[in-house]
C-alpha cells in the first residue's frame, strides 16, 4: 500500500512539473505561476477550489442542463480533500456546500420575501441562514473522510471513501429533519446514460454514486502517465458503457390501451388565491377548463386548486361537476384542503371524482410552508412567514392508491415527489402516477426547473408514466422512461392534452428502494475501518493489502 501512495505522489508531482513548464510558454500560465508562489498561495487554493466547485455544481441541473459539469465538480471536492485534516476537510467541504446551495436554492429568498411576506432582512437572514445549514452535509462527508480513512490509501479515498461518503450524506440529507433532496447528484443524470441505466435499478444515489466514482477516477486518470493513465481513463469509460447496456432492459411493459389526460394549470396567482373575493372566480376558471377538456378520459387540476374546504363546496360545486364529468366519461383528481370532523383536523388532499371515488391525504408535508417543526419554539415564524393553510396534518402512511380512468394510480402531492423512496408508494400495483403542485411559491427562478427534473427522474425509477398537474407550471406528461412527452408554457393559463400508457412491473428500485445503494456502501465503509483498526491492534486484517 506504501509504494502505491508514493508512486500516485511521484505522479502528481511529474502532472505539476509538465503542467508549470506548459504554463512557462503562455503569457497567462506566467501569471498563474507568479500567482501560485505568492506566500500563502497554496491555502488559499485550497479554500478556492472547492468553492469554485460547488459554485459549478447547480449547473449541472436544470434548467441550465448540463449533466457533465457534476463530474469536474466533484473531482475539485475530491481533490483538495486528499491530503486535508480532518478541520481542513470540513472547510473545504464547507465551501462547497456554501457554492452549491448558494446558487443551487437561491430561489428559498423569492418564496420567503415575494410570496410569505417575509421583509427583506428577514428573508435575506432566513435564506442565508438555510444556505449555511445545508452547507453542513458536504462539510460533515470531508471531516468523515479524513478523521476515519486517512490510513486508506489515496487510490481508495478517491474510487470508494470519498464518492461513498458524499452519496451518503446525500441520503442522510434526505430525511434528517424531514429530509431535502434538492441537487441530489443522481438528479442530474436524468438524460445520460448513467441516469437511464443505474437509476431503474438503484435509483438516483445509485446514478449520483456512478458520477462520484467516475469523478474520483478522473482525478487518478490526470495525476497517473503513461500506461497507469490509460488504465484509469480505461475504468473511467467502463462505467458509462456498462450504464449503457443497462438501459437497454425494459424493466416495465405495456399494461392495457393507452388513455387521453387534461392537465389543467389555472395560473392563478399566488397572492390573491386564498383571498375570500377570489374563490368564486377560481372556482369558475376550473370548472369552464374542465369542460372543455372533457373528451379526456382523465382530467387532472393542481394542488389545493380549490381555495375552499371540501365540505364547503361538495354540495354546492363538486357534485353538479361530478355529475357532468360522468355523464362525459371523465374522471376528475381535484387537489383541496380537506377538514376532517372526526378529528378537527387539516389535510392536504387530492380526490377523485368520478367511477370510484377517492381521497389520498400529503404524507409529507413541507416544513414552515405547511407545517411549524417544534411549534413552542419556532412558532413565531408564523408571524415572519405570512403562509396562508400552514397548519396542515400529516396524511397516513397506510393508505391506498387511488383509481382513474380505470386504473390504479399511485398519488403525490407537491413536495412528495423530490423524495425517491417516498416515491414508491402505491408501486408496483399502480399503472401510473399523478403529481399535483403548486410552484408558484417559487416564481420565475430556477426552482421549477429543478423541481420538474427530480419528478421525471421519479418516473425513471418506477418505470411509470407520471402526470404532473402545477397551477403555474411545469406541467407535464412524462414517460416511464423520464421523457417529457408534453409541457405546458410557464405562467400561461392553459390545459395540457396527452396520451398515457398504463404499465406493469416492477423494477428493482421499487423492489429494494435505496437499500441496494446505502446498506453496500455502509458496510465497506465499515470493513476499511476495521481494516484499520485490526492492523493497529495487531490481529490482521479484514480485507488484504488495498
Amino acid at each position: 500500500m506504501l509504494k502505491v501512495v508514493m508512486r500516485l505522489d511521484r505522479c502528481v508531482v511529474r502532472t505539476q512539473v509538465i503542467w508549470r513548464r506548459r504554463c512557462k510558454n503562455h503569457a497567462t500560465g506566467r501569471l498563474m505561476l507568479s500567482l501560485m508562489a505568492l506566500p500563502g498561495n497554496k491555502a488559499r487554493m485550497n479554500l478556492l477550489l472547492p468553492l469554485l466547485g460547488g459554485m459549478l455544481f447547480p449547473f449541472a441541473f436544470s434548467p441550465f442542463e448540463a449533466p457533465w459539469v457534476a463530474l469536474p465538480s466533484l473531482a475539485l471536492l475530491f481533490f483538495v480533500w486528499l491530503n486535508a485534516s480532518p478541520k481542513q476537510a470540513f472547510l473545504r467541504g464547507y465551501l462547497f456546500g456554501v457554492g452549491q446551495f448558494g446558487i443551487g436554492v437561491s430561489w428559498i429568498y423569492i418564496s420567503m420575501h415575494d410570496y410569505a411576506a417575509a421583509s427583506v432582512l428577514a428573508a435575506g437572514l432566513l435564506s442565508v441562514a438555510f444556505i449555511l445549514f445545508l452547507a453542513l452535509y458536504p462539510a460533515l462527508a470531508g471531516w468523515l473522510s479524513s478523521r476515519l480513512f486517512s490510513h486508506v490509501s489515496k487510490r481508495v479515498r478517491l474510487v470508494m471513501v470519498f464518492p461513498g461518503l458524499w452519496i451518503l450524506c446525500e441520503w442522510f440529507r434526505g430525511w434528517f429533519l424531514t429530509g431535502f433532496t434538492w441537487l441530489e447528484t443522481g438528479g442530474s443524470q436524468v438524460d445520460t446514460v448513467l441516469g437511464q441505466g443505474v437509476a431503474p435499478i438503484a435509483g438516483v444515489y445509485g446514478a449520483g454514486l456512478a458520477v462520484a466514482v467516475m469523478a474520483g477516477t478522473a482525478v487518478l486518470a490526470i495525476a497517473a502517465r503513461g500506461s497507469a493513465r490509460h488504465a484509469w481513463l480505461s475504468i473511467l469509460l467502463i462505467i458509462p458503457a456498462v450504464s449503457y447496456g443497462l438501459s437497454k432492459i425494459e424493466w416495465t411493459r405495456a399494461a392495457g390501451e393507452p388513455f387521453s389526460v387534461a392537465l389543467l394549470q389555472g395560473n392563478v396567482s399566488q397572492d390573491v388565491k386564498w383571498q375570500a373575493e377570489s374563490q368564486r372566480e377560481t372556482l369558475m376558471l376550473y370548472r369552464d377548463l374542465t369542460r372543455q377538456n372533457l373528451d379526456a378520459r382523465l382530467v387532472i387540476w393542481p394542488e389545493t386548486a380549490v381555495p375552499a374546504f371540501y365540505h364547503q363546496v361538495k354540495d354546492v360545486f363538486l357534485n353538479k361537476l361530478q355529475q357532468e364529468a360522468h355523464a362525459r366519461g371523465s374522471d376528475v383528481l381535484i387537489g383541496i384542503p380537506y377538514f376532517d370532523f372526526s378529528d378537527k383536523r387539516n389535510y392536504n388532499a387530492l380526490i377523485s371524482l368520478g367511477e370510484q371515488q377517492g381521497w389520498y391525504f400529503k404524507r409529507h408535508l413541507v416544513p414552515f410552508g405547511e407545517y411549524v417543526p417544534l411549534r413552542r419554539v419556532l412558532g413565531f415564524l408564523l408571524d415572519i412567514l405570512q403562509i396562508p393553510m400552514a397548519d396542515f396534518t400529516q396524511g397516513s402512511p397506510r393508505q391506498s392508491p387511488l383509481t382513474a380512468a380505470g386504473f390504479l394510480f399511485a398519488p403525490s402531492i407537491c413536495y412528495e415527489d423530490i423524495f425517491a423512496d417516498d416515491s414508491r408508494f402505491g408501486l408496483p400495483q399502480a399503472a401510473y402516477m399523478v403529481n399535483v403542485t403548486n410552484d408558484a411559491w417559487f416564481g420565475r427562478s430556477i426552482a421549477p426547473f429543478q423541481h420538474v427534473q427530480m419528478a421525471r427522474l421519479r418516473a425513471l425509477e418506477a418505470g411509470r408514466y407520471l402526470l404532473r398537474a402545477s397551477n403555474t407550471g411545469v406541467t407535464a406528461i412524462i414517460s416511464e422512461r423520464g421523457s417529457l412527452l408534453g409541457v405546458a408554457p410557464l405562467f400561461e393559463r392553459t390545459a395540457l392534452k396527452g396520451s398515457v400508457q398504463p404499465m406493469v412491473g416492477s423494477t428493482p428500485y421499487v423492489r429494494f428502494g435505496n437499500l441496494l445503494v446505502t446498506l453496500p456502501l455502509l458496510i465497506v465503509l465499515a470493513l476499511l475501518i476495521l481494516r484499520y483498526k485490526f492492523r493497529y491492534l495487531g490481529r490482521g486484517t479484514v480485507m488484504g493489502n488495498l
